[in-house]
């Protein structure tokens, strides 16, 4: 969902947020990345998260089974393989955070407790555009400004459509914005599509010149 090369993450410092119970930052490190994660959840235990992942897996495949059509089958083969995988996604995250804790940093957005320009890149998926129906256009600016505070080279966003498949509300004034202040922004189609017309991202590059605040 972001494009991204094993020798494009080599050498980078890289931030996952919100990260949730993915296991993007097991993986990465096992290869040998420098990978964090970022959350709100991380303020309750690992036995806590991982419960309540699976309650919320379980919410999710029984909505999915309403709603089948909305989403497009070819990364899972169906929805038994789409749970299995999930799971393993939690059980995975579990594990890791439970040995290497420094690892997962609770984090309430808008703000995150890390020094300026302290990743080289900051990936946020199904967060940001997505609910727009609940996150305001504040929120979603003042996200995004935290966002180029923390990282040093580029900030990249998936998906950038709402929950019915729709561009979201925020996501032209936000570019207006940026673009404005100096900034360098591509949406980019990714090869992962899951949800319908969930197939682009959006990169942010950061410039030297670049205003790090923005209108809202």
């Amino acid at each position: 969902m972001f494009k991204l090369s094993d020798k494009e993450l080599a050498g980078k410092k890289i931030l996952d947020c919100p990260a949730g119970a993915c296991s993007f930052t097991a993986i990465a490190n096992s290869k040998g990345f420098n990978n964090t994660a970022a959350d709100i959840a991380y303020d309750h235990s690992e036995d806590d998260l991982y419960h309540k992942g699976l309650k919320d897996i379980q919410h999710a495949v029984e909505q999915m089974k309403a709603a089948k059509n909305n989403y497009v089958w070819n990364y899972f083969d169906d929805i038994g393989a789409l749970h299995k995988h999930r799971l393993k996604a939690l059980t995975d995250s579990t594990a890791d955070r439970k040995k290497f804790p420094d690892r997962y940093i609770p984090a309430t957005l808008p703000s995150l407790p890390f020094c300026d320009n302290e990743f080289d890149v900051i990936l946020s998926a199904h967060f940001l555009f997505m609910y727009d129906d609940r996150l305001d256009e504040t929120f979603h600016f003042q996200t995004i400004e935290e966002f180029l505070r923390v990282a040093r080279q580029e900030v990249r966003i998936f998906p950038l459509v709402d929950l019915k498949g729709k561009r979201s509300i925020y996501l032209d004034k936000v570019i207006k914005d940026l673009k404005n202040k100096g900034f360098t922004l591509k949406e980019v189609n990714v090869n992962y599509e899951f949800q319908e017309n969930a197939n682009t991202m959006l990169v942010i590059k950061k410039n030297e010149h670049a205003k790090s605040s923005m209108t809202y």
